[in-house]
């Protein structure tokens, strides 16, 4: 049996409908920006393999750091316990993150660490006395992950109808998403921004947190929205008294060109959610960063006003050692002139695209834009271009009618302007 026949007699693969999917594809192994499959063809990597990939695949200096911590020490409770690596990467996050914050909650991916942000939320304020504050304000689009609170708040993404019986109370508002030459972005900014005071005026003594994700919407269609909306959002909410939560699981490491959208928008939330480009893409490991009255809000002489939630592998050794290895080369003057070499050839091949396609948009190395089509995720137009472009040596994963782009730092300007070429192709063979 190939390994694809395999793979489909014991594996059940997430968002895949298997009555109806081809086989999956064998990949054996990564080289920088590409998979490599089992006949040994190339695939260039263009979404970070769900955008966990900041670097390259198989990067030396993390695998290095990987194998050095594992003959050290693999694992310990990290609830009376603690070690190096988590302590080290602690303080390195809280050295670029907003000077508002003081700690970090360890978790394992982005769900837990946005299911960690809202109970910390809910429980800061029941631990206050102020146990009406059961509500949540979200956008809609907006996507936090796959466990019953982050699905709560992304229930307007459109991926959890069986489910929305068993969610939490949460209000959601449209998301002034913009793009390129959009001449109705600051109508449609106000329009939200007095919609959410309204409702604030109204509700803010019952809610507990906003949460968005910002700059860009990931999973919910690479919506992207402008700093000075998120300027304007955050004094708003703040002059009601409610806390806000960024989850900056995709945009975080440099994505946007920063390294968290926050600093980018120059906007200082009370909680942030980390994870996804965290190790690398090496191992799975998240982080729920706080500032320091957040923290503050838990302490007391009783247990019962504590964190009591955490998990196996928390502030894993080695999981943390692959994300002080990834900072570190995140740092790199080389990293930065390639993120400004990916944002550039954005903004060239996107200008180029414009008379073919609709909402060209990108915010440092994310890129997208629509297809002129229906926007019905998983159709059979985006399905059979993701299986051309696949034929090609390109790695797309399109979001409905949505295409973009997430690159690895490592790719180089030549592959990536060769993936706009081919892309430019196969769309006026899908869309013809």
């Amino acid at each position: 049996m190939t390994l694809s026949e395999r793979d489909h007699s014991v594996v059940w693969h997430p968002f895949t409908q298997h009555k109806t999917s081809s086989m999956q594809t064998p990949i054996v192994r990564g080289e920088g920006a590409y998979l490599i499959d089992e006949n040994n063809n190339r695939i260039l990597d263009l979404i970070s393999s769900w955008w966990v990939n900041l670097h390259g695949h198989a990067h030396p200096e993390i695998a290095k750091a990987i194998y050095t911590q594992a003959m050290q020490l693999e694992h310990t409770v990290f609830s009376g316990f603690t070690h190096e690596p988590a302590i080290q990467l602690a303080e390195q996050l809280l050295e670029i993150l907003p000077p508002a914050f003081s700690k970090i909650f360890y978790t394992d991916n982005g769900s837990t660490a946005v299911e960690s942000a809202l109970k910390i939320a809910y429980q800061y304020w029941h631990n206050r006395g102020e146990k009406k504050r059961q509500r949540f304000i979200g956008f809609k689009n907006g996507y936090h992950g796959d466990t019953f609170g982050a699905m709560s708040v992304g229930k307007k993404s459109g991926f959890f109808a069986p489910y929305e019986d068993l969610f939490f109370s949460v209000d959601f508002f449209s998301y002034p998403s913009t793009w390129t030459n959009d001449s109705a972005v600051e109508k449609k900014e106000q329009a939200v921004l007095t919609e959410l005071d309204q409702h604030l005026k109204l509700y803010a003594d019952e809610t507990a947190a906003m949460i968005l994700e910002p700059l860009v919407q990931g999973a919910g269609g690479m919506q992207m929205c402008r700093p000075e909306f998120l300027q304007q959002l955050e004094q708003l909410v703040r002059s009601h008294g409610v806390l806000i939560i960024y989850d900056e699981v995709m945009t975080g490491f440099g994505r946007t060109g920063e390294y968290f959208a926050c600093l980018k928008a120059n906007t200082t939330p009370d909680i942030i959610c980390l994870s996804k480009g965290i190790t690398g893409g090496f191992l799975p490991l998240a982080v729920t960063a706080c500032q320091e009255f957040i923290y503050q809000g838990f302490l007391s002489d009783s247990i019962g006003t504590a964190l009591l939630h955490g998990h196996s592998y928390t502030a894993h050794p080695i999981g943390c050692a692959a994300a002080l290895a990834s900072l570190k080369i995140l740092k790199s003057p080389e990293v930065a002139r390639q993120q400004k070499m990916i944002e550039n050839t954005h903004r060239v091949a996107l200008s180029e695209l414009r008379d073919t396609v609709d909402q060209q948009r990108y915010c440092g190395t994310i890129a997208a834009f629509n297809l002129k089509m229906s926007p019905t995720y998983g159709s059979n137009v985006s399905e059979k271009l993701r299986k051309q472009l696949l034929k090609k040596g390109l790695l797309l994963r399109p979001l409905g009618n949505v295409i973009y782009f997430l690159p690895p730092y490592c790719i180089s300007e030549a592959d990536l302007k060769n993936a706009y070429a081919i892309l430019i192709e196969e769309i006026q063979g899908v869309t013809a």
